[in-house]
């Protein structure tokens, strides 16, 4: 690197963005990389604290920052990540979603990469929902120049482990609900869990066949999750009957149903009472309690995973006791809040 002093540095090209602020006291980009600097140019150079450039001599083995994330953003992410093939900013590339869907990060891949000298690659938080357009991912190097062997080595381990970054998409499930207990069967009480489930299901796209209400009727709960399975439902949910009475039937129903029970309990609140079963390629779920009166409980952690088709494993669930505690604000910003968060 040259330096020269801006009264000297006329006719000569910036290697690298330089930054201000606006007139709204706002940080921006006042001189883009590759500018040529003019005459009238001094001033504005002084004024946001600039009385030298540097002119980038580059050797064989260095990289400009610029450069250096543009090869990472090449091969960091899937074909459902946007913006790898954008102009970055001060250095900067920011990665979008290039679809709605299931944001999932390699973490190990992902640190693996931070480990490598100069890079810094910041998401959000894996298994996010995300919105076409949403932001994902900003990397960049620290320095302006790097090593070239620090650019090839995250970008091979970026190939090795790809996609490193991904949005998954939510596929059409064909959904039963059962609705459990006597108090609604025969009309005791009104059915608060049909309106609340049809809503979750259907923001996924879910194809569903139907909502059948049971007493606390072991054989009866058990007809209608035959009868889901006979129309090709790849997931039943069950509401009610998630307690610890004894009249409570619905995990026991699930056993009962052949079911392997991946977990019944999660240390997460609201929704402590969560339960998930596969019998065969069906997915079962024992919704919580909670999920009638919370916005936001377990329930809403791990069905985005069900929609995108990731597999769920016993050894996942024991994570969430830290970020597990929901905190009930006024104004909910799930997901974009640490609940549920491993």
């Amino acid at each position: 690197m040259r330096k020269i002093r801006v009264e000297d540095a006329v006719g000569e090209t910036l290697c690298h963005d330089m930054t201000g602020l606006d007139e709204n006291g706002k940080k921006c980009v006042r001189f883009r990389r590759g500018h040529v600097i003019r005459e009238e140019d001094i001033p504005e150079l002084l004024k946001i604290g600039k009385s030298h450039i540097f002119v980038w001599e580059p050797e064989a083995d260095e990289v400009h920052e610029d450069d250096a994330a543009i090869a990472l953003a090449a091969v960091i992410g899937s074909d459902t990540i946007a913006g790898a093939d954008e102009k970055p900013s001060e250095g900067k590339l920011t990665l979008t979603a290039a679809r709605d869907g299931l944001f999932v990060v390699n973490s190990e891949a992902l640190r693996e990469i931070n480990r490598v000298g100069d890079y810094t690659v910041a998401t959000i938080p894996s298994h996010t929902p995300v919105k076409k357009g949403d932001r994902l991912c900003g990397l960049r190097i620290v320095p302006l120049v790097t090593k070239r062997a620090n650019v090839e080595k995250a970008a091979a381990i970026a190939r090795e482990n790809a996609p490193v970054l991904t949005v998954l998409p939510y596929r059409a499930l064909k959904c039963g609900v059962i609705i459990t207990g006597s108090e609604v069967y025969y009309g005791r009480i009104q059915d608060k869990f049909e309106p609340i489930m049809r809503e979750k299901l259907t923001a996924f796209g879910a194809q569903l066949l139907g909502f059948t209400k049971c007493p606390d009727d072991l054989d009866m709960i058990l007809d209608a999750i035959r009868h889901y399975r006979e129309l090709g439902a790849e997931l039943i949910l069950l509401t009610g009957g998630m307690s610890v009475d004894p009249d409570d039937l619905t995990p026991t129903a699930m056993r009962r149903s052949g079911a392997t029970m991946i977990t019944q309990g999660v240390p997460m609140q609201p929704g402590n009472m969560l339960t998930i079963a596969k019998l065969g390629e069906t997915v079962l779920i024992g919704v919580p309690g909670a999920s009638m009166h919370s916005r936001v409980t377990s329930l809403d952690v791990f069905l985005p995973r069900v929609f995108a088709g990731l597999d769920i494993a016993k050894e996942d669930f024991s994570l969430y006791g830290e970020g597990g505690l929901c905190l009930f604000c006024a104004e909910c910003t799930y997901p974009r809040c640490y609940f549920g968060r491993a």
